[in-house]
């Protein structure tokens, strides 16, 4: 199924009569972190309030937290303790996770998109995910933690209160 295909289906679906999209589950949210750029002490972002913005868009299906290799055990630990799967990599973590992003777009599983960053790399992610028929949403760690270019490719963009 093409990109097109996949928008047309969606665009379709979406003008049905409440009524029948009434019993519809909700859309499925992946949510993707970056972590060396939203969990800075400048921020001082929770987890749980991260997760919390995501649960407003759907189901959260996807709860990924990307680390480089320089994460503590501790920080680890206490992300999976609040249900994130944590990928520690040795490599840019910004590529990793815009490759795993665009996959996931790519596949199909999501209905909304969520990047949880300050990094304006990710722009051509939400960019992709939109051109599919993704809904995404930019979330920032903070007012002056958010990028500009990441919010207006996005279709919302949320801020975390600081």
């Amino acid at each position: 199924m093409s990109v097109f295909d996949r928008v047309r289906s969606r665009l379709e679906s979406s003008s049905e009569p409440a009524s029948e999209s009434a019993n519809e589950s909700p859309p499925t949210v992946g949510l993707f972190v970056d972590g060396p750029n939203v969990l800075r002490d400048e921020f001082d972002v929770d987890l749980d309030d991260v997760r919390d913005a995501a649960l407003e868009y759907g189901r959260v299906g996807i709860t990924r937290l990307y680390l480089d290799e320089h994460a503590t055990p501790g920080l680890i630990q206490a992300a999976e303790a609040r249900g994130y799967e944590v990928v520690v990599t040795s490599g840019d973590v910004d590529v990793k996770l815009a490759v795993d992003a665009t996959a996931f777009v790519a596949g199909d599983p999501v209905d909304v998109l969520i990047i949880a960053s300050r990094d304006t790399d990710f722009k051509p992610v939400l960019e992709y995910a939109g051109t599919a028929g993704i809904r995404t949403v930019a979330l920032a760690p903070g007012s002056h933690g958010r990028s500009d270019a990441l919010r207006n490719a996005a279709d919302d963009g949320v801020t975390l209160t600081e």
